[in-house]
This record gives structure tokens, sequence and C-alpha cells, in this order.
């Protein structure tokens, strides 16, 4: 009989559209692979529906808060139902840019200096010299990131927003110079580097990522042999350092400005990474070979409690 695998997708988080489009490539990229799929748009009540479903597995295509947190992994664990991509430690760590950034540095990979404070503060004065990242800590998708130039005199003063919805806590991260690059990780091995080209925007936002044309993924990436292999090194050693299961992404940046060598900063990583047709991992895991359904099918073989 063939497997009955349940994707979880929309949810409630800001990303709810990118999770709707992920789920639904994947269920039918699962079906086409002959697995029993039921689609299920994730409430309050997601527990009692998986309790009633019953599935043999979850396949995990929630994006941000709530989905790849660790909160649903902690449901997912107590239904004793085995998921896809990483467990609750991993989820929660990953997910919090600050505690991701300590985890990292202290494996030996780099990162930008960083400091984390109330948005509020932050929108008062420049608490590093300009050119920096604002970030909000616990997002994804580049939801509420602002990039403050040399030449701005102040802040972005959308951080005094009352409708402000991305939390009060951010991260303000020096800005690296140069080139979007991302590498994935599957089961315990780092893919060829990808190359992200925004198209028509200044950095890759949440347009560029997910709107049909907004970027240019390379891969593998057009850069010296030596970065490609230290950004898979880096990638797999933060997908082992957070703890993560399954497939992760890991970002960085690569400043070639003055020479091969250049500065290449990590700026995180990402276990639930985006599954839609624009997404990097498909494109990635295909240079390597895996097509869609063989990824998705892989995935779920892969799914485990205790993860």
């Amino acid at each position: 009989m063939a497997k009955h695998v349940a994707v979880l997708m929309g949810g409630f988080s800001s990303e709810r559209p990118v999770s709707l489009a992920s789920g639904a490539s994947c269920a039918d990229a699962l079906e086409a692979g002959g697995y029993r799929v039921t689609r299920v748009d994730v409430a309050r009540d997601v527990a009692t529906v998986l309790k009633d479903l019953a599935p043999d597995v979850v396949f995990n295509a929630l994006h941000g808060p709530y989905g790849e947190d660790g909160t649903i992994q902690g449901i997912l664990e107590y239904l004793q139902i085995p998921y896809s991509h990483s467990g609750v430690l991993a989820s929660a760590l990953s997910m919090h840019k600050e505690r991701a950034k300590i985890v990292a540095k202290a494996a030996g990979i780099p990162v930008a200096e960083a400091k984390v404070m109330h948005r509020l503060d932050a929108a008062v004065s420049h608490v590093m010299p300009p050119p920096y990242v604002v970030k909000p800590v616990a997002e994804g998708s580049s939801f509420g990131v602002l990039i403050v130039r040399e030449d701005q005199s102040k802040p972005p003063q959308q951080l005094y927003a009352n409708d402000w919805p991305y939390g009060d806590i951010v991260m303000i991260e020096r800005f690296v110079h140069g080139r979007e690059l991302t590498c994935a990780v599957m089961g315990d091995v780092a893919l060829e580097v990808c190359e992200i080209i925004p198209e028509g925007h200044a950095f890759y936002d949440y347009d560029s990522k997910y709107a049909p044309g907004g970027s240019r993924h390379v891969v593998p990436a057009a850069i010296p042999k030596q970065a490609s292999r230290k950004m898979q090194e880096w990638s797999l050693a933060a997908h082992r350092a957070m703890g993560c299961r399954g497939i992760s992404r890991s970002d960085f940046r690569y400043d070639d400005r003055f020479g091969e060598g250049g500065e290449i900063v990590w700026l995180e990583i990402n276990t639930q990474p985006g599954m839609t047709p624009t997404s990097l991992v498909p494109d990635i895991a295909a240079q390597a070979g895996h097509s869609f359904v063989e990824l998705v099918s892989w995935m779920v073989e892969d799914a485990s409690c205790n993860r």
C-alpha cells in the first residue's frame, strides 16, 4: 500500500503564501512519485486534524514562525508522526538569527559583526557606521529586512511604525558587499554552491525570491573552486552544529571586489527552504542529478521523529 503523506502548508505566519506554493508543488510531486497525499492547510487545530488523519509521514512545507521554529516539530513529536526536515532544537536555534550566529561562530564559521536590540532603540541613531542591515531576529523570506546605505543620515524610520509586524527585537548587522551565494546540504552532503543574481532588485528580497523572473540562479556558481569548497565546508559545518537533518540551506556573501581571495561571510541557515517553482534547493538538487520528484521522495523517506 502506498505510504500516506500529509503535506503541511499555509499556516498563519507572514510566509503563508510562500508555504501554500511550496506545499502545492511538493504535494503534486509526491503524488507523481506514487504516494497517497493529503494536503493540510494548517490552522490552530492541526494536532486534532493530524490525529484523525493518522498519516504515515508528515512533509512539512510550512515557513516562518510556528512552521520552522520548533513549534510544529514539537507537536509532531508528541503525536509520534515521522516528519521531514529538522527537529525541535535545530529548528528553533536556526530560526533565531542571533543564536544561530553564536553557534556558527563557535564552529569556526565566519560571520558579520552584529548587535541585537529593540527596534525603537535602533531607530534613534546609527548603532554602527553605515552601511549595515536591519533584520528581524526571527523572520524568513527577507521580511522586514532594511539596508542602510553609507549616505543615510539616520536609521530607517519604518522601525518606529505602530504597525511594524515583525517583532520588536532586531539585529543590526554589518553590510557585506559582494555576491549572494547559497549552498544546500542534503543529508550529510553539501551540494554545489549557487549564485543568486537578483533581476531588477537591490538585493535578494521577497519579490526576487518568489516572483517569476525575479532572480537568476547560476549552479554551479562561477567563482573560484577554493571559495566554493569553503562554502560547502561551512554549510555542512553549520548543518551539523545546529543539529539539522534532511535538507538545509546556508546563505553567504562573497566580496571579491579586491581579488579572488575575497571575504566570505555566512549569513544564516534555513531549515525549511522554499520548494516553489522558483526556489533555490530544487535548482541546486537538479544540478546534482535529483529530479524534483526524487528530491521530495527522498525527504519523505528520510523523515523520522527525534530529529
